[in-house]
């Protein structure tokens, strides 16, 4: 199991646990606690609708690959903190992360 905090696009926080041993993306994961997350592509990398902000924890996670860095090159309030939920492996690495989710709605 790993324990990480989520922020809202409403600003709310919760602190969530989930299981590290079915292979899912933190994209699935969100879905899975009922989080409003478009995941158009259904984790292809293609829409960033999964988009997320990292307050804490980035710099433990896997580098970005070029198929995630060329679609957060296309959103206008992607930043050094940004990540797509999508690519990201539900794993120890989340282990006391902090993420603001920020994906389209639309």
């Amino acid at each position: 199991m790993v324990k990480f905090t989520v922020e809202d696009r409403d600003g709310s926080k919760q602190e969530l646990e989930a299981p590290t041993d079915m292979g899912l993306s933190l994209m699935e994961t969100l879905k899975a606690f009922e989080y409003n997350i478009m995941a158009t592509c259904g984790g292809m990398a293609l829409c960033a609708t999964c988009h997320v902000k990292f307050q804490k924890g980035q710099d433990q996670l896997s580098e970005k690959t070029d198929a995630e860095w060329d679609m957060l090159d296309t959103l206008p309030d992607a930043d050094d903190t940004s990540r797509l939920a999508c690519q990201i492996r539900l794993d120890d690495h989340l282990e006391g992360a902090e993420f603001k989710i920020c994906g389209d709605l639309e």
